[in-house]
């Protein structure tokens, strides 16, 4: 066993990230051959692009992907631990699967992402799981047909998920589950260390990737006929910070705009990285879109601090107004936690007064839940889960309040879409607006794989219904 340590995972030094080139081993494979899987995946746009490098891999080794997970000889969770409810929906499930692996004894299970990397899960499905098959950590997703070969071999639990600071593969093929937008990852990792968060713990140190391995990829999807990228990292706007050679966000912006790509955006931001420069190559440059994710988390200074935000609410504020003054009509979303220990209802008041101000397109709402191993997870909590709850409810009537009104103000409006597929509204293609707003329009198929000019007819708090314009 190899298992993840939450003291190991805190490290940070200078050892130097090395970069290593995935190669297909030729040794694999001849007990892959015609096996079924099926990956389940919870979580963030990394864990969905993570997942696209699985199938891939998989697929590589002869295995055919199937959509049913009771009809696959291999089922994978790649795992979000970013919430409490994330780690119950991953438990439920492997409780299903238990029940499915009880009637079918031949099936293997395994667990991938960040709940994969975590010392006190590793521990429990140790003590508690053992019918489990593997556990692959966040570091080594390369060695996925290495080990799922060794598993139909072996059928016993193995656990590879040490806590290390982390390397960079090159090179790995992604089987990608979008035929126009593609995500490119450009770092990994975060030194940020929230005192809320688990991320630092589960995907290592901050480690960029070279600039070149990443516009040789946007270029060779602009060659296979891809739109749109976003560029991702735990913390975007901190590209380039551990590399030695001055190059920044910015200048990758600038570089990956110049390619030619009819649509780059990036996520996730935080504030505290976000300089005046880059904000000067988003207003410059036409294909970078004009939508913002900035999450806040608290709109009160002193909770920001016990975060360990590193800003406070006038330095967002400032910041939230520069791109709002700079950037021709920026949509910007948010993250808000609410009921973060010691949070008053006069410090919750100041979050309320935040959105008021900034009238965000859209927010992602949560109820702070603790995460073992992190600080607030030790932090005296003595808010009620119903005053949380009642808070969660105060501030969602503002976000929608809001994204409805910033909506209604593209009614009769001309926007620019990128249709993606038929929408789940009859009748309707689907796609997404360079503000990123939903739009279901009327318009023939052969409109799929284009950037379309779509009158807006109707606004609605979440999505937009238009008409192609020629």
């Amino acid at each position: 066993m190899n298992m993840p340590s939450l003291k190991e995972a805190r490290k940070r030094t200078n050892k130097e990230v090395i970069t290593e080139k995935y190669k297909k081993n030729k040794e694999l494979g001849k007990t892959l051959k015609n096996k079924t899987f099926h990956i389940k995946t919870y979580g963030c746009q990394m864990n969905e692009h993570d997942s696209e490098n699985m199938i891939a891999m998989l697929k590589e080794y002869g295995m055919k992907e199937v959509e049913d997970f009771e009809n696959a000889d291999l089922i994978i969770l790649n795992t979000c631990s970013i919430r409490e409810n994330a780690h119950n929906k991953v438990f439920g499930m492997l409780g299903r699967i238990k029940h499915l692996k009880g009637i079918k004894k031949d099936i293997i299970v395994g667990m991938t992402g960040c709940m994969a990397q975590e010392e006190v899960v590793a521990n429990t499905i140790l003590n508690k799981y053992k019918w489990m098959d593997f556990v692959l950590g966040t570091h080594n997703i390369h060695k996925l047909p290495e080990i799922v070969e060794i598993s139909f071999k072996e059928r016993k639990l193995k656990i590879e998920a040490p806590s290390i600071e982390g390397d960079i593969i090159e090179n790995m093929p992604a089987d990608r589950q979008n035929k126009y937008k593609a995500y490119v990852n450009i770092m990994y990792g975060c030194d940020k260390f929230c005192t809320y968060c688990i991320v630092p713990y589960t995907r290592g140190k901050q480690r960029s990737r070279n600039k070149d391995d990443i516009l040789k990829e946007v270029k060779d999807l602009i060659k296979e006929g891809y739109k749109e990228v976003t560029l991702l990292g735990q913390n975007v706007n901190a590209y380039g910070k551990d590399r030695k050679d001055n190059y920044n966000m910015a200048n990758l912006l600038e570089d990956v705009a110049k390619t030619g790509i009819e649509r780059v955006r990036f996520m996730t931001s935080h504030p505290w990285d976000f300089t005046d420069e880059m904000i000067d190559i988003i207003a410059k440059y036409h294909n970078i879109m004009p939508s913002i994710h900035l999450p806040v988390q608290s709109g009160n200074t002193r909770i920001l601090k016990l975060m360990g935000r590193r800003y406070t609410k006038e330095q967002y504020l400032d910041l939230f107004h520069k791109l709002k003054d700079k950037i021709d009509k920026v949509a910007i979303s948010t993250d808000i936690i609410v009921g973060f220990p010691g949070e008053t209802e006069e410090e919750f008041d100041d979050t309320l007064e935040l959105v008021n101000e900034c009238k965000f397109d859209l927010a992602y709402t949560f109820i702070f839940s603790p995460r073992v191993g992190t600080p607030a997870e030790k932090m005296k909590d003595d808010i009620s889960i119903e005053e949380k709850e009642q808070r969660l409810y105060k501030l969602n009537e503002l976000i929608n309040k809001y994204a409805l009104e910033n909506n209604k103000k593209l009614e009769g409006k001309i926007v620019d879409v990128l249709v993606e597929a038929e929408s789940d509204k009859l009748g309707y293609l689907m796609g997404y607006s360079d503000t990123n707003k939903l739009v279901n329009l009327k318009g023939n198929e052969d409109l799929i794989g284009k950037i379309v000019k779509v009158k807006i007819l109707e606004a609605k708090t979440w999505s937009l219904n238009g008409e192609y314009v020629e």
